[in-house]
């Protein structure tokens, strides 16, 4: 079956440029959107076609249904790849796209809808006999004494989430029962007015977790793969910071029977594409939270282990070929890690924007650098602070590590600030190095030093 002759990429930053090698790599020619302010961007210059769709602010660019269709249409290009982000987990985009003529470089738009919604994701999930956290039965009722019950059963604390939330928006730990009806009641307004949708749900807050995920692929066939986990638990305000691949301490024997169910999953909600199902881990068991059903940030460390190039599967299956390999082609090989370059200052976490008078990124065996930023780029201030990723490689853990001290040695960015010296501070970490801390550990971590350095100041 014959690939794209032209795909149209809907994003911007370090994804747009990889998605845009992927397609280069395969011989398709590419058409790049952009903003007003990424109008000097590397990956717009790359492009064989460039379309501007609207000025800097993302609703009037990137998130501009109308805009971004009528491009595709005078470039004449046949599918369009929406990265992440933006409109990637958008089902009415998806939806535009289809029924405009093109082909949408993801799920169809009734899956992502399913596994948008938290409490119909979890219900698919538990049919499919994945686990997931102990809670309620779907939304929660409006008559607060059964709230009351469902939070009994389950045992404090309980967190309280929005059906449609996202990016650690729309949740509430509980503690006590007193807190219960105000906690409901704030997200509930909370979702109603960020996510359009009032409904919450009601979960046992697991209290020192893992966060560990499974990346998968399908395709239109029913053929679905899983190629092994990532552990991306070091996170501040349920923001990823760093992550790596295989996760410390998982057994075979774990990783085959949660990826089997995951799996078994795909096909029963017929998934298309590349996804991932994002789990909690505690006590050596796995509990899901969410599925997302776009390519992730942190998908290189998957491609290293594995040598499977996950965007241009994602493309080969949206064209309706079959998965190039089976699960048993599948194979762990080494280790890789990821530190997200923010412009960002590294220990207050203000926004840096600006122009980066010095680059020098970092080389060397194992080392992968996928950023959009060059010498003199600009920093625009209007979208995420993410200016690149650094990714290394290694027989093993130790070795990853090693080289990616190095890396954030090499790498010179001036002219703005990055977060490059808390990822060194990190590396240098006895319980980061040693693997397997949880999710609060960095929060915890920076609050400790928060706390170091104000009394620091303090003192005469």
């Amino acid at each position: 079956m014959a690939l794209f002759e032209k795909i149209l990429i809907a994003n911007r930053g370090e994804i747009a440029l990889r998605i845009q090698r992927a397609c280069r790599d395969l011989g398709i020619r590419t058409v790049m959107v952009h903003s007003e302010a990424d109008r000097e961007a590397k990956y717009v210059k790359l492009a064989d076609e460039s379309v501007c769709i609207g000025p800097a602010p993302s609703r009037d660019s990137y998130l501009n249904v109308p805009a971004i269709i009528s491009a595709a249409e005078v470039t004449d290009a046949q599918a369009i790849h929406p990265g992440y982000g933006f409109l990637s987990e958008n089902a009415d985009f998806a939806e535009r796209v289809e029924k405009s003529g093109f082909v949408f470089i993801g799920p169809r738009a009734e899956t992502i809808r399913l596994m948008g919604d938290k409490v119909s994701a979890k219900a698919a999930m538990l049919k499919a006999g994945v686990p997931c956290v102990p809670g309620s039965e779907g939304a929660l009722p409006e008559e607060h004494e059964e709230c009351v019950k469902i939070a009994r059963k389950i045992g404090y604390p309980v967190i309280i989430k929005a059906a449609g939330g996202g990016g650690g928006r729309g949740m509430r730990v509980v503690h006590t029962e007193a807190a219960l009806k105000n906690a409901i009641t704030l997200t509930r307004s909370e979702a109603g007015s960020a996510f359009g949708n009032p409904t919450v749900y009601m979960e046992k807050y697991l209290e020192n977790p893992r966060h560990i995920e499974i990346q998968v692929l399908a395709d239109e066939h029913r053929n679905a793969i899983y190629l092994g986990e990532r552990d991306c638990s070091l996170q501040r305000r349920h923001q990823k910071i760093m992550e790596e691949a295989p996760a410390p301490g998982i057994t075979e024997r774990q990783r085959v029977r949660i990826g089997e169910r995951c799996i078994e999953a795909c096909k029963r909600i017929n998934y298309r594409g590349a996804g991932t199902f994002e789990f909690l881990y505690e006590n050596n068991e796995f509990y899901f939270i969410e599925m997302n059903t776009r390519v992730q940030v942190e998908h290189p460390v998957t491609e290293l282990v594995t040598g499977v190039d996950i965007v241009q599967e994602q493309i080969r299956v949206a064209a309706g070929e079959k998965l190039s390999l089976k699960q048993r082609d599948v194979t762990i090989s080494g280790h890789a890690l990821e530190c997200r370059i923010n412009a960002e200052d590294p220990f207050i976490f203000t926004p840096s924007p600006g122009r980066i008078d010095t680059y020098h990124p970092p080389g060397g065996p194992g080392v992968r650098v996928d950023s959009h930023v060059y010498q003199g780029y600009t920093v625009p201030p209007h979208y995420d602070s993410m200016v690149g990723k650094i990714i290394t490689s290694g027989k093993d853990r130790a070795q990853a590590i090693r080289r990616m001290r190095i890396a954030l040695s090499e790498m010179v960015v001036e002219g703005i600030k990055t977060n490059i010296p808390l990822h060194q501070e990190l590396l240098a970490d006895a319980r980061v190095v040693s693997g397997g801390v949880s999710i609060h550990y960095l929060e915890t971590k920076l609050a400790q030093d928060k706390k170091q350095r104000d009394t620091g100041k303090k003192k005469p």
